[in-house]
């Protein structure tokens, strides 16, 4: 069912309320735009978290012996990796001790380049999550990682040699079901969205000092675990939000006012990470079971503060809940939880079609040309076609299961399994 409605203004308490903190911001909007529209995959789900990568030489289907090279880890988690030149990273953790490893490894052969450990509590979490759930963020002057436990929200930052710049114990976190967001970088600043049960905060940090640049407090109706992206409004560019208290929000990361908002509170928690194409803004949310709803926005035109135009809610059983759409010219394409991948038209959200492939997914689909790709938590990679007509391409075992997203940087794809990482497609490239 679709539903066409202009909402009423959200309820969220930040629209006017002063940032925590404000400081000078050099040229964030062409900062932005780089990350955006840069060729690597620096943070999770690729530039501006779109899923979307350039690589004619990642095939559809493959086997062991097409592999460039398959590394085991030094611990588990469902970190995805992300990639700055001849660098991947990513976050692994010992799931007796809940130690962190934040790992650089080479993309030519997978061989670890640098290790940095950091000794946790041990705690539980569910059994579909891990200890090292959240994506690094990474740039030229280094990788930015954040982990979660009972007692501290930890984010820190590393050069790109493995000496740590700084770190940040964020408070204490409050969430059975444990962490997974991931944080992002907008010009001089980290950001971070840290929602918990009933409690929860949106942070930006300088990247040199660690010092808390602005920080909103805000009251949880239930966790969330989206990374936020970027929009860009004329010569304004936002941080995009999504969150079960206050729905879809966009923040000047310049000093976290919220420049729009659209209709307030979602009907359940916020696990698939906003994404923004089209002019239009993207986010789901659902529960257990499966995705609830699909919201698609248009934030206002000009630089001020209003409200977002709600163009339709997308409610079926088929809508995802954990995996993150995909947008690919004017279709939308929503892999579900339990493998029932929907694609519509994005302007409108009419149904193109909708078809099942069986198994259960929590990693979120990335597109490769004209290909989809998700893998499913038992390591099976799903490749159907991203067209007008469904289309199954190929399935590849990879052995083991994962709930991680795959990397695409330079015509190659990286697959990472609960304990294992895989290079497949392109030229071999040396470290």
């Amino acid at each position: 069912m679709v539903v066409k409605a202009r909402q009423p203004p959200a309820g969220c308490p930040d629209r006017k309320a002063p940032a925590c903190a404000v400081a000078v911001f050099a040229a964030v909007a062409a900062s932005a735009a780089a990350q955006a529209d840069g060729d690597e995959w620096c943070r999770f789900r690729g530039p501006n978290g779109s899923g979307i990568g350039a690589a004619a030489t990642v095939p559809a289907r493959w086997t062991e012996k097409d592999y460039n090279w398959k590394v085991k880890l030094p611990g588990g988690g469902h970190s995805s990796p992300v990639v700055w030149k001849d660098r991947l990273f990513l976050l692994c953790a010992d799931a007796e001790t809940a130690a962190r490893m934040v790992v650089c490894l080479r993309v030519g052969d997978g061989q670890v380049v640098w290790r940095r450990d950091y000794a946790s509590t041990p705690h539980k979490v569910v059994s579909g999550n891990t200890h090292a759930s959240s994506t690094p963020a990474v740039g030229a002057d280094g990788v930015y990682a954040t982990w979660t436990a009972p007692e501290e929200v930890t984010l820190a930052a590393l050069t790109p040699d493995g000496e740590e710049k700084w770190r940040r114990n964020l408070g204490p976190y409050a969430n059975r079901f444990g962490g997974g967001t991931s944080p992002i970088l907008v010009g001089e600043v980290v950001i971070l969205a840290c929602e918990q049960t009933r409690e929860g905060f949106l942070i930006a940090v300088d990247r040199a000092t660690g010092k808390t640049r602005w920080r909103i407090d805000r009251r949880m109706r239930l966790p969330s675990w989206a990374t936020p992206c970027l929009c860009r409004r004329g010569g304004a560019v936002d941080v995009v939000f999504a969150s079960s208290a206050c729905g879809l929000v966009g923040i000047d990361p310049k000093t976290g006012q919220t420049t729009w908002q659209a209709g307030g509170a979602v009907p359940d928690r916020v696990a698939a990470s906003p994404i923004v194409a089209g002019g239009l803004v993207v986010g789901a949310c659902g529960k257990d079971t499966g995705g609830v709803q699909v919201d698609v926005v248009r934030p206002p035109a000009g630089p001020a503060a209003g409200e977002a135009k709600r163009v339709y809610t997308y409610r079926k059983p088929d809508v995802p809940y954990v995996p993150t759409p995909l947008a690919r010219g004017n279709r939308l394409f929503l892999w579900a939880d339990d493998g029932t991948i929907t694609c519509l038209r994005l302007d409108s959200g009419r149904q193109v079609w909708s078809a099942g492939v069986g198994g259960r997914f929590h990693g979120s689909p990335v597109c490769v040309g004209d290909r989809l790709y998700c893998v499913s938590t038992d390591g099976v990679v799903v490749v159907v076609a991203a067209g007008d007509e469904f289309k199954l391409l190929a399935r590849n075992a990879l052995g083991e299961g994962t709930s991680a997203t795959p990397a695409v940087a330079d015509g190659v794809m990286y697959l990472r399994t609960r304990t294992h990482l895989i290079s497949i497609g392109g030229k071999r490239r040396d470290g």
